[in-house]
């Protein structure tokens, strides 16, 4: 999956970049993985996934490594609503959680049945920077 940094995440790297500016919070953890039926952009959103039981789950990524990194566990979502996955966001869990990164799914899943999982294997979830 290749994504995007979100413009409140390359802010985030600039300022750390940056020796006179504060260095920034780092994002609050556990990182949370969140489906998109629309995909967002580094600047906008998208539409999350609502219904069924569906929730925001935590990923653990890798460190990084040639300027990647992927998610080091299975992400599974249980309880999904009907509809279509084309995308995800990570958000930190800050108290406004920020959306930090945003990338279209490989493939776009259909969800046929409600209830049915969704799962994101370990090593799928590819963070890189170019």
């Amino acid at each position: 999956m290749a994504g995007n940094l979100t413009d409140v995440a390359e802010d985030l790297v600039l300022d750390w970049l940056n020796p006179d500016v504060s260095v920034p919070d780092r994002p609050v953890s556990p990182l949370k993985v969140a489906l998109l039926s629309a995909a967002g952009s580094d600047g906008s959103a998208g539409t999350e996934v609502t219904g069924g039981g569906y929730a925001r789950q935590n990923v653990t990524l890798s460190a990084a490594s040639g300027g990647a990194a992927s998610n080091t566990a299975d992400i599974t979502f249980t309880d999904m609503p009907v509809g279509d996955v084309v995308a995800v966001a990570i958000y930190d869990s800050s108290g406004s959680p920020r959306r930090l990164w945003t990338g279209p799914l490989s493939e776009p899943k259909t969800i046929a049945n409600a209830g049915d999982a969704f799962t994101i294997d370990a090593g799928s979830l590819d963070l890189s920077l170019d």
